[in-house]
């Protein structure tokens, strides 16, 4: 189970950092991968006018990336309720402490001061992706160093729930009598899902800093070869070459991450004794990484355009993966409800009347 926020198109770090792994993983593990809209409501609540083009936008390029809809779930969050109704339950027994330490709840309300997060949607949110890994039981969630803290609240809410509510296996009744014999070891509703540690390849943005959005140095997975190759003639590079004549560290030039993420071996040896001698300029180490990543754009690129001339089609993706999303979902919910006493059906004594 893991999801992305509907923020519209992706960039080669979230490739590199997430969407590369899970077209791996849909071969190894039954794989649920959900547009987190309501996620995106945490941060960007004030204008949701561009919410459900943005989340399609996602889904595009998890499709354009190699995501299929027979090997692996694809969905909106908000398309499958049983998250929010697990996202209450879970509330009501997360203790305000836990979610007040979370590492990047801090880091956010630091670093984002245009926006008011002072909200109980914001504090809350790391219950909410609780119930997103939860309402599938989830055995493992892919994520980076960063994100480890948020699925160990997960392991502690779900121990705090199965402590406190049990799940109660009854036997099959014998014919003719309604009910069951409730057994001696009622079983645990959730279990507790283990970090799947991916190595996050240290991608750089145009400006040396981490790529994202928010500082305007991105290479898009959209982005036509022109535009890329502009925009990798513009990034920074060692500062230690302040002349062709310099030479240089390809292990300290955010070019030089590019390569060793992008390029073959062959390619890397030369960028690294080109650099290291000045045999090379930085213009020509450029061009060579903005030909490995026009290999890797150019054929997601071609994928996409399919869905792109018809997003319906894209759109019965999101609504076959939501429907099977929500059968999954109901299931856990009856047994979340019955562990905690509180199913739909009627339990009392006596029967109903003609």
């Amino acid at each position: 189970m893991s999801g992305m926020r509907s923020t519209g198109k992706l960039h080669l770090g979230n490739y590199v950092g997430a969407l590369q792994n899970w077209v791996r993983m849909q071969d190894q593990y039954e794989c649920f991968f959900f547009v987190a809209d309501w996620h995106a409501l945490t941060t960007d609540y004030a204008d949701t006018s561009q919410v459900k083009q943005n989340s399609l936008e996602v889904l595009l390029d998890w499709l354009a990336a190699g995501l299929d809809p027979e090997r692996c779930t694809m969905f909106i969050q908000s398309h499958v309720p049983q998250h929010a109704e697990l996202h209450l339950l879970l509330s009501m027994i997360t203790p305000l402490g836990w979610l007040e330490r979370v590492p990047t709840y801090k880091e956010q309300r630091d670093n984002i001061k245009e926006k008011d997060l002072g909200t109980y949607g914001f504090l809350g949110y790391p219950v909410l992706q609780a119930a997103d890994i939860l309402i599938y039981k989830g055995d493992c969630v892919p994520v980076g160093e960063d994100q480890v803290a948020h699925v160990e609240l997960t392991r502690e809410i779900a121990r705090r729930f199965n402590q406190l509510y049990h799940r109660i296996e009854r036997t099959p009744p014998p014919p003719g009598i309604p009910g069951g014999i409730p057994m001696t070891d009622p079983r645990l509703v959730f279990p507790e899902p283990q970090a799947l540690k991916t190595q996050a390849a240290k991608l750089p943005g145009t400006d040396g800093r981490k790529m994202s959005k928010s500082y305007g140095n991105t290479i898009l997975l959209t982005d036509p070869e022109p535009l890329v190759r502009q925009k990798l003639k513009t990034m920074v590079t060692d500062p230690a070459r302040v002349r062709r004549t310099d030479p240089g560290n390809p292990d300290v030039c955010p070019v030089g991450d590019l390569h060793k993420i992008l390029s073959d071996r062959a390619t890397i040896a030369k960028v690294d004794v080109g650099c290291r001698s000045a045999g090379i300029g930085c213009i020509e180490c450029k061009g060579w990484a903005a030909d490995a990543l026009v290999q890797i754009l150019s054929p997601m690129q071609e994928r996409r355009k399919k869905y792109e001339e018809n997003p319906y089609l894209a759109w019965d993706i999101l609504e076959a993966g939501a429907k099977r999303a929500r059968r999954v979902a109901s299931a856990t919910m009856r047994e979340v409800r019955e562990a905690m006493g509180m199913s739909l059906e009627y339990e009392g004594a006596g029967s109903r009347g003609a």
